[in-house]
């Protein structure tokens, strides 16, 4: 089994190799555009791992590039593509250091506003804003004692109770916020690879607090999301 991890920065593709690899350093291959994969090869499962920028436009660009490096004459390479970091979470259901596994990606601002409200693209008739990653998203949650819902893509992250308010009222299940998912999900999509989707909640959606962020702490537990994520995919390669 290969599977394609996307970060949006180095630090969180630092995390994911070290809860997959404990042999220090792992190979690296270059791709198009100045991207860089490490690799983590196992027995069963080889995992590429990839900081491809921040925000769904860099991510999904990145993550295509990867897929259309990879592909080979009778298809994808990869069998699962991952959008994997740290984000925020909405309280009262994704506290501090908690995990997320999406349930669905969501694309919370792609649309138009109206003195209405939001409408979403789809009802603008121009596409979709949700996708709905591969069923081994429930696996994956309850593996790594996850939360199991909607991940929101934004292109601008939450810094007032105002736009707070707005998300939760438009998407009431709504667990964490985050800047990559949709463009991973898009770019897997088109390759037909399915995907899933985990956050590590750094810190809390709603007013910009950055003496309140717990960077660190979401990174171990990013880490630690991989180390027991590990098992999930061996099995699921068998």
């Amino acid at each position: 089994m290969r599977v394609l991890v996307v970060t949006a920065v180095p630090a969180e593709a630092d995390s994911v190799v070290a809860g997959l690899s404990a042999d220090g350093p792992s190979p690296a291959h270059s791709l198009p555009g100045g991207l860089t994969l490490r690799r983590c090869a196992g027995a069963e499962v080889t995992v590429d791992v990839l900081a491809g920028g921040v925000g769904p436009a860099a991510a999904a660009a990145a993550t295509a590039t990867a897929l259309t490096a990879s592909a080979t004459a009778t298809g994808p390479a990869y069998d699962l593509v991952v959008s994997a970091g740290i984000g925020g979470g909405f309280a009262g259901t994704a506290p501090l250091g908690s995990l997320v596994v999406a349930d669905a990606i969501v694309a919370a601002d792609l649309g138009a506003q109206t003195p209405d409200g939001h409408l979403a693209v789809e009802q603008l008739g121009f596409g979709r804003s949700t996708h709905v990653p591969a069923p081994l998203s429930e696996r994956i949650a309850k593996a790594l004692d996850a939360v199991h819902g909607p991940v929101l893509t934004v292109s601008t992250v939450t810094g007032t109770a105002s736009r707070a308010a707005e998300l939760t009222a438009r998407h009431p299940r709504a667990a964490a916020e985050a800047m990559e998912g949709f463009g991973v999900a898009e770019a897997a999509t088109a390759h037909g690879v399915p995907v899933v989707e985990i956050r590590a909640v750094s810190n809390a959606v709603g007013p910009r607090d950055r003496a309140a962020w717990r960077i660190g702490e979401a990174l171990d537990a990013l880490r630690n999301a991989f180390r027991l994520l590990s098992p999930v995919l061996e099995e699921e390669a068998r």
